[in-house]
């Protein structure tokens, strides 16, 4: 058997800040591809990229209908892949969308998608998690501050940070509907989080948050160092950003809903282990063990 160093300890008795000691963008700054070198370098100091028209007006609609049909049908509800709101009993996120709906299986592979995440991680790329996220208006929560990649290493192994998500806006995202926010910079620590993980804590973490959650204090500081930026934009914006961006989102108390599709890239050469913090993997359909290249 191979040993893999850990290189970023969480989970542990204590919260710990450890150096990023990972590149942020794998590939070379002269490798052909959608994305301009100018905008390559913003994402390497950032950590994020904004994009104003990923996805075409016209083409809006139809992946906004799938995400309709998706949502209000009895046997997606019923799957375990459907997570409901606490509250309002109303589904808040659906997974593994790219194996469930062929429309979004499409949208991955798409060049535009698919290509930006070759370029950031320079290699070939498969997909470790999709799901479609749903906040109706009038009272939808939000996802509590975290970096996603704490989570994919302690529960589903991911050695290294190479892995890059794209959120699609499907609705329009304002400044009051509980948009995207991110700490810009963010992506050059690690925030390991203090405390054990609990056996299956997706089916409690997937509805709110508690294991692998930054303290009060360390929020505090990092949003003093980095300021905090809100993403808005029409519906097809997307916004590109590394795994360790510390971001989060708040809830959505106004009429109007706020929706996207949710890609994960990871690099082939960055498969998922064990995981170096939980006492079990995560489901499939949340942390990916199918490794085969989007083509």
């Amino acid at each position: 058997m191979t040993t893999i160093t850990d290189l970023y300890p969480s989970r542990g008795p204590v919260e710990v800040s450890v150096p990023r000691k990972d590149p942020v963008v794998w590939g070379s700054p002269d490798t052909p591809g959608p994305i301009s070198a100018t905008d390559l370098q913003g994402f390497e100091r950032d950590g994020f990229l904004a994009i104003d028209q990923l996805i075409a007006p016209d083409e809006v609609p139809l992946y906004a209908q799938e995400l309709e049909r998706l949502v209000t049908d009895p046997q997606i509800r019923a799957d375990e892949r459907s997570i409901v709101e606490p509250k309002s009993k109303e589904i808040r996120s659906v997974f593994e969308v790219h194996k469930i709906s062929e429309v979004f299986a499409q949208l991955v592979r798409d060049e535009r998608v698919v290509g930006r995440a070759r370029q950031i991680l320079g290699s070939d790329v498969y997909v470790h998690q999709s799901r479609i996220n749903v906040k109706p208006g009038f009272g939808a929560s939000g996802f509590y501050w975290h970096s996603d990649f704490e989570t994919w290493h302690a529960e589903d192994g991911l050695p290294n940070m190479r892995t890059v998500s794209v959120s699609i806006a499907l609705t329009e995202n304002y400044d009051t509907n509980g948009g995207l926010m991110i700490m810009p910079g963010s992506h050059r620590t690690f925030l390991g989080c203090a405390g054990e993980t609990p056996r299956d804590n997706y089916k409690k973490s997937l509805q709110m948050q508690d294991a692998g959650t930054p303290s009060n204090e360390a929020l505090t500081a990092m949003a003093s160092d980095y300021g905090i930026k809100l993403f808005t934009g029409k519906a097809g914006s997307a916004t590109w950003f590394d795994c360790n961006c510390m971001h989060g989102s708040g809830d959505n108390i106004t009429p109007f809903p706020r929706s996207n599709v949710f890609i994960v890239f990871n690099s082939v050469e960055n498969e998922a282990v064990e995981p170096f913090a939980a006492p079990v993997r995560r489901p499939e359909f949340i942390g990916a063990r199918d490794f085969t290249p989007v083509k």
